[in-house]
């Protein structure tokens, strides 16, 4: 049964979507009588009553692969309410009839499509490929409900009814469609929270050392452009604001209710919140989740009411949030620091971290569009507000300081798509091990704590940040200055050795230092000193002047030889600093005035001042004291803009895998460690389409001899075993056998090498494989991460695989995209295009087997853990051989879990 869940609505608002139970009768039957007599006729197809049968079938969700109902219910005058009932119920194996009501007071509220969507979900891992429904003509509001859903829907009329069918398996329009309707949903509901009407301050105290004084203060100090109200039983006035009892003793419903309240009393006061209209609130109280069992109890009680009363919280456990935007200016936090406002936005998990960016974002003259501390993420989280910022005329960049992942597959969702609009810039903190459970094959031992989050952000397109310094750092690169067009980069400097280190990190970021062309040096010859080197970096020398600077830098800016620039300067001597920093302003904006306006300017000072110039700081180029750290900068967003000009890739489908097959043989083969016999994994492999030598499992010594005969000589014997992961350590590989009696001495010295250690039960036979000669040895791997879900790894295969190390990651699902990409990003890649005379591999046959495991582990949940070594990559047009599997599904006890 699938769990309770929550859905925004097309004004904002949420409400809990959840299975019917037969407790529910009375609610159901409610329901149904409150629908208008069009509304039953559409839905029923009859006016008066609806059969009690009928009521009773809506209440049985207990066989889902039958008859399922969702039912959406929102709190009113403080008990849940149906607003709306979806059903689906078989028709045949492959087709499931649909049908929908929704209460007229939320008509128009995107009711209708959200519950089709949630049952042409659910209806698909039923093994449903098509919903079918059946309605009278005039009812127009169901038929646009199924059109908008995104599915390929066929229509059929007879008389006065019509037949509608919608193709589950056309998903990618429904996918595209359902995400914008979520986009749209989510940033409405945000809206009271970034930009309220009206704010209260539930807890604003009159003592000023408590944080609900603190809180009201700054709020007003801020300048918040509307009504604010505070909220205190024992006053009438508050630092010149009103006072009320309660939130229901206002005047008027507010937007924003921020609670500053004892822990024990925020449940009462959110009641207080839903009855009188509130829609967001920003909980600051902590006690919850973050203190235990007790706490997250709590919480979870918390969110209920929230949600339920449909509005939307930040929090709780949290140090509020901000919004600079000149028409709201709300500092609904008990951060003193309220920066400029500026374009970039920032999303914290940290409230003591967020008012340390705050304030380094003060200091170096950062604007923040918004900013939000999320504290326990109970309701907002980062995903929500990367939904929010994305249509957010005021926000170019977003920056994420994140110490978890709740949905790390929605955020893959979101972050694709908002990364092709607005970079993000992400740290992640909590570079630990997920756990202790001992490797049981090359992928997992090869998966490092921090493998997931790496190949999300590098599929995503998000910027990683290793420090809170450079994430600032990239933040006013990515505000003030163009993304380069390539990787090409000028140096123009004073100083040799900082202009090494500079070129040298460049180099080691993916960036190129070209040296000019002889045109271009021959130019710059007749405008800087004589002793300059003129290579790149250019090096113009000590004793350099203000007006040499400007004429290399407009220069080298202007040239189509270089798609960005650093400028370094050391102070030397007694120049004047001001007039040498006025000069490259002037060099740069001469060479904008002409083709370089899309060319990045980045600067390194290295002055005793401990200010950055006032010119580059007025004309936005971002000044840093050593020189590696622009390059560093200059390299992420190089990669950045690389990966947003790309395609983003499709995943692609596999019609000729029978999934059925496949998820029978794995539970089938659920005991144990769950790791299959030799055989089954061979089947298995076959079912998927992935090509294997001759040969298969023999479970005697005649048997591998005869296995062998049939093969063809010399031969491979190989133990099977699915306990034992390294079968050479325990003597369990014999290569280049070739006749019968030498099949015969490997099986007898395997059997007894087991029997001597005790563990000749873990001999399942052994596999017999013709010699195999040719071709590239490569491995292709999944393990689980227990919050990311499935890890495909890719790297060089055979017995050193792990001493190698050379294996890239990537979550799945696998585009296409991904699956060329992480094949190349291997340092053993060079092999794979073919090396001193060795023949290139089949990178398409690699390509495809990758996808198709990627397929295999995103449609088979049973399968958590998967090692395909070595495969052999062979020259194109061959193909890749799977010569050594094991794979591991979920056993008994854990498909019951």
């Amino acid at each position: 049964m699938p769990p309770p869940s929550y859905v925004i609505l097309r004004d904002g608002s949420s409400a809990l979507v959840r299975p019917s139970e037969p407790s529910d009768r009375p609610a159901v039957q409610a329901f149904v009588d409150r629908l208008s007599l069009r509304s039953r006729r559409h839905r029923f197809f009859a006016s008066g009553a609806v059969p009690p049968d009928l009521i009773d079938s809506l209440c049985d969700s207990s066989d889902p692969a039958q008859l399922l109902t969702l039912l959406v219910t929102r709190r009113t005058a403080g008990q849940p309410s149906i607003i709306a009932a979806g059903s689906y119920l078989a028709k045949d194996r492959r087709t499931a009839e649909v049908a929908l009501a929704v209460d007229d007071g939320f008509h128009g509220k995107g009711l209708g499509t959200l519950l089709v969507e949630r049952l042409a979900l659910l209806a698909t891992q039923q093994g449903f490929t098509k919903l079918w429904a059946v309605m009278q003509a005039d009812n127009k509001a169901m038929r646009e409900v199924f059109r908008e859903s995104g599915f390929e829907t066929r229509e059929r009329f007879t008389g006065d009814m019509m037949e509608l069918e919608l193709d589950l398996l056309t998903t990618e329009s429904a996918q595209a469609k359902a995400d914008w309707r979520e986009r749209v949903a989510t940033a409405a509901s945000l809206r009271p929270l970034l930009r309220p009407r009206s704010v209260a301050v539930v807890g604003a105290s009159r003592n000023p050392a408590a944080i609900g004084h603190r809180l009201l203060r700054l709020l007003l100090q801020g300048g918040f452009i509307g009504p604010v109200y505070a909220v205190n039983p024992h006053a009438k006035e508050l630092l010149g604001v009103p006072a009320y009892p309660t939130i229901r003793d206002l005047p008027e419903p507010v937007d924003l209710a921020v609670l500053v309240v004892p822990r024990d009393a925020v449940l009462s006061v959110v009641d207080d919140c839903a009855a009188t209209g509130v829609k967001a609130l920003v909980v600051i109280t902590a006690g919850f989740a973050e203190v235990g069992m007790e706490g997250r109890a709590l919480q979870e009680q918390l969110l209920a009411k929230v949600r339920q009363s449909g509005m939307r919280m930040v929090g709780p456990n949290c140090l509020g949030l901000q919004s600079g935007d000149p028409a709201v200016r709300l500092n609904a936090s008990f951060s003193p620091v309220f920066p400029a406002n500026g374009r970039v936005a920032l999303s914290s998990e940290s409230g003591a971290l967020g008012l340390a960016v705050l304030s380094a974002a003060a200091r170096l003259q950062l604007g923040l569009s918004s900013f939000v501390s999320v504290g326990n993420r109970a309701d907002v989280s980062s995903n929500d507000l990367l939904q929010y910022w994305a249509g957010d005329d005021g926000t170019d960049v977003v920056l994420l300081y994140l110490e978890s992942f709740g949905n790390p597959r929605r955020f893959a969702r979101i972050a694709r798509q908002v990364g092709r609009q607005k970079p993000i810039v992400a740290m992640k903190a909590g570079r630990t091990p997920a756990g202790t459970r001992a490797a049981g094959s090359h992928t997992a031992a090869l998966a490092a704590p921090d493998s997931a989050v790496d190949a999300l952000f590098h599929q995503t397109g998000v910027i990683r940040a290793e420090t809170l310094e450079e994430m600032l750092n990239l933040a006013a690169v990515l505000v003030h200055q163009p993304l380069p067009g390539g990787s090409r980069v000028g140096i123009v400097t004073n100083a040799g050795g900082p202009a090494i280190l500079c070129a040298d990190a460049c180099e080691r970021g993916g960036l190129r230092v070209p040296e000019l062309s002889d045109t271009m040096k021959q130019t710059l010859q007749n405008l800087v000193p004589q002793a300059a080197s003129l290579k790149n970096p250019v090096d113009l020398i000590a004793s350099a002047g203000p007006e040499d600077y400007r004429r290399a830098v407009e220069t080298v800016l202007r040239s189509d030889e270089v798609d960005a620039l650093i400028v370094l300067y050391v102070s030397v001597g007694m120049v004047d600093t001001r007039a040498m920093s006025d000069s490259i302003v002037q060099g740069v904006s001469g060479a904008r005035a002409g083709a370089a306006a899309q060319k990045p300017v980045l600067a390194c000072w290295m002055t005793t001042e401990e200010q950055p110039p006032p010119a580059m700081l007025d004309d936005s180029i971002p000044v840093f004291r050593f020189p590696e750290v622009p390059a560093c900068l200059l390299s992420k967003t190089a990669l950045y803009r690389a990966w947003r000009e790309r395609a983003l890739g499709t995943v692609p489908d596999f019609p000729d895998v029978d999934l059925d097959q496949i998820r029978r043989l794995c539970r089938s083969e659920a005991q144990g460690s769950g790791w299959l016999r030799a055989d089954a994994t061979r089947s298995l492999l076959q079912m998927l389409g992935g090509t294997l030598p001759p040969g298969g499992l023999a479970k005697s010594e005649e048997d591998a001899v005869d296995l062998a005969q049939r093969v063809g000589f010399p031969v491979a014997v190989k133990l099977a075993s699915r306990t034992i992961v390294h079968k050479t350590e325990a003597g369990g590989v014999a290569l280049n056998l070739r006749d019968a009696a030498a099949v015969r001495s490997a099986w007898k010295a395997m059997r007894e090498r087991l029997a001597a250690g005790g563990r000749a039960a873990e001999m399942d036979g052994v596999v017999v494989q013709p010699m195999l000669t040719g071709g590239v040895e490569v491995m292709i791997g999944v393990t689980h991460d227990p919050v990311f879900g499935p890890l495909v790894a890719f790297g060089l295969g055979g017995i050193h695989v792990e001493i190698l190390g050379d294996v890239r990651f990537r979550v799945t699902p696998l585009t296409d995209r991904d699956a060329a990409d992480i094949v190349r990003e291997i340092k053993g890649y060079r092999l794979l295009e073919g090396y001193r005379g060795h023949p290139p591999a089949d990178l398409a046959a690699l390509e495809s087997l990758l996808l198709r495991i990627s397929h295999l582990v995103e449609t088979v949940p049973e399968i958590v853990e998967l090692d395909l070594n070595p495969v052999f990559a062979l020259a194109p047009g061959r193909g890749a051989l799977i010569v050594d599997a094991r794979i591991r599904v979920r056993t008994e006890h854990e498909l019951v879990a």
